[in-house]
């Protein structure tokens, strides 16, 4: 009974956080996606710290070998790395945090959570590849219009089917 107080308290005092700047964008986003867009961006950048982290400091920028003869380039390993922390933990803020009104179970959920962050990773490599390497687009830029693709994608399916309500 003890847990539950404290983490009601927890998701209490982060809600009010987010919240406090929701009126600034009322007039444009509804609560649930403005709260998506608070908590998914959080995550992405601590995403992005951790691969930074790994890469230039866990991994030194060295291919990891493994016994079994399988060797890592140090950008997939930082990749790893950093989605065995965010994967986990994004899952658990949007689960209790964003989408709360889910009458699906857990397990399922979570497995509807990571199908769709495949799909983010896959949709993340054809755009690229497509916009840098078919259109002859500047990398940069390619990255951009492929993350807000993916960010748009990624909320539909988060809302009406990892968390349908």
């Amino acid at each position: 009974m003890e847990g539950q107080v404290k983490y009601l308290k927890a998701k209490s005092f982060v809600l009010d956080k987010i919240d406090f700047f929701y009126p600034l964008f009322r007039p444009f986003l509804d609560l649930q996606t403005f709260r998506y867009l608070a908590v998914g961006g959080s995550n992405t950048l601590l995403d992005i710290f951790l691969y930074f982290v790994s890469y230039n400091f866990v991994l030194d920028k060295q291919v990891v070998h493994f016994s079994s003869g399988i060797a890592i380039s140090p950008h997939i390993g930082a990749f790893i790395l950093a989605f065995l922390v965010t994967f986990p933990l994004g899952f658990m803020l949007m689960r209790g945090l964003v989408f709360t009104e889910s009458i699906l179970r857990g397990r399922i959920q979570l497995v509807r959570y990571f199908s769709v962050a495949m799909l983010n990773i896959l949709l993340n490599y054809v755009l690229l590849r497509l916009l840098v390497e078919y259109f002859r687009f500047y990398p940069t830029p390619s990255k951009v219009i492929t993350t807000g693709v993916v960010i748009i994608v990624s909320y539909l399916l988060q809302r009406f089917f990892t968390f349908k309500s």
